[in-house]
């Protein structure tokens, strides 16, 4: 096993390559210190799949890589061979599919009884859409996540895979892998994690469900305490650019006021009357639209009003916040977001190079005491320049 830094040091993972939320969890296991093994379906020369991303594969960073054809008749015993001196199994198949090969969850248990097996799906492992296709903007929009995303009147429109496929799928795998992982700690048997995009998407909306309960987040778009007021949204500037404010607190709308000089106009004397709402939009509306972004950096940034820029992430790389922390860097020529969260402990985790497909196979069958001829029979393909 390589030698790795963070808390998770002396954790393996084995993933089945996938796109999406199931990599991107196992990159925060490998960025955290778990050693990952991927293992990638054999490469078709001539390719042209845009999801073939080979070096600039952010979500591969930091793991190996070994390619084996899963169809294979022998390929099921090579990767139970591997999971016998394994933690955590996590792919990303349709359900039904890891039992077809051969390594379903009953399979691999009783090879590895404390073998935290992982799935990630968008519908779940059950229920009348689990073998549907699906992408993140579906998920969200079944949970009820894709509702508020939009101002009323218009289309509701989310980040791509944010709030989905890494919000509610693959930090919600995550967490289940860690949780598991110290119930077998504590003593506990190895488990199933059925972690669906369309459940944790649903999941984090609690807080808003919370502000529907206590009636300040009704179920109509653009009327409540984040979605309908003028002190708390984004703002085109002169020059085509965008600022956000939440002055949400009565102190933090108060500063806002004043920073602006706006604390003695009458129109903005009631910040939770809704009737005041349209009005006040209207005057920040034509006041952000008076000068550019810069502007308003200089007057409101790094004060209690609530207030930032819109960047993009290039932009984003350049601000003094960002910089400080080193919140993106560049790697192996990959303009890239550095692991997170920080631990005190280990306070120089890096991220690690992507690995090429197949190129660690040699050292995996070497630490594992397989055979270089018993995994090619199994359906191991050695790329060409190994």
């Amino acid at each position: 096993m390589s030698v790795k830094s963070g808390p998770l040091a002396g954790i393996r993972v084995i993933e089945l390559a996938g796109i999406g939320p199931a990599p991107f969890a196992c990159m925060l296991l490998a960025d955290m210190g778990a050693e990952v093994i991927l293992i990638e379906r054999p490469q078709k020369p001539g390719s042209n799949d845009p999801l073939a991303l080979g070096k600039n594969n952010i979500l591969n960073r930091g793991k190996r890589s070994i390619c084996i054809d899963l169809k294979n008749p022998g390929a099921a015993e090579l990767v139970l061979k591997l999971l016998e001196h394994s933690d955590v199994l996590v792919e990303g198949l349709r359900p039904g599919v890891m039992e077809s090969l051969g390594l379903g969850p009953d399979v691999c248990l009783a090879r590895q009884p404390k073998l935290i097996f992982g799935r990630m799906t968008g519908w779940g492992q059950n229920g009348p859409l689990a073998q549907s296709a699906g992408h993140d903007i579906n998920y969200i929009a079944l949970s009820g996540a894709l509702w508020y995303a939009s101002p009323s009147g218009e289309v509701p429109i989310a980040p791509p895979t944010l709030v989905g496929d890494l919000g509610g799928g693959a930090l919600y795998l995550a967490m289940g892998i860690l949780a598991a992982l110290l119930n077998v700690k504590a003593g506990g048997a190895g488990q199933v994690i059925d972690a669906a995009i369309v459940d944790g998407s649903a999941n984090l909306m609690n807080l808003l469900l919370s502000f529907h309960a206590g009636g300040t987040m009704p179920m109509a778009r653009g009327a409540g305490l984040l979605d309908g007021p003028y002190w708390y949204g984004t703002y085109r500037c002169a020059d085509d650019k965008y600022v956000t404010i939440g002055a949400l607190e009565p102190k933090f709308y108060l500063e806002l006021l004043e920073k602006l000089g706006l604390a003695e106009d009458p129109v903005f004397a009631r910040s939770i009357d809704a009737s005041t709402w349209a009005a006040g939009k209207e005057k920040l509306t034509t006041l952000f639209a008076s000068a550019p972004q810069a502007h308003w950096c200089k007057i409101l940034e790094g004060s209690d009003a609530c207030f930032a820029p819109v960047l993009d992430p290039k932009q984003a790389a350049q601000h003094p916040q960002l910089v400080e922390r080193s919140v993106y860097q560049v790697r192996d020529g990959v303009f890239q977001a550095a692991p997170a969260p920080r631990f005190s402990g280990f306070p120089h985790i890096s991220p690690g190079s992507v690995a090429l497909p197949g190129q660690d196979w040699a050292s995996i069958l070497s630490e594992f005491g397989v055979a270089s001829a018993q995994a090619l029979a199994a359906g191991m393909f050695v790329p060409e320049s190994g």
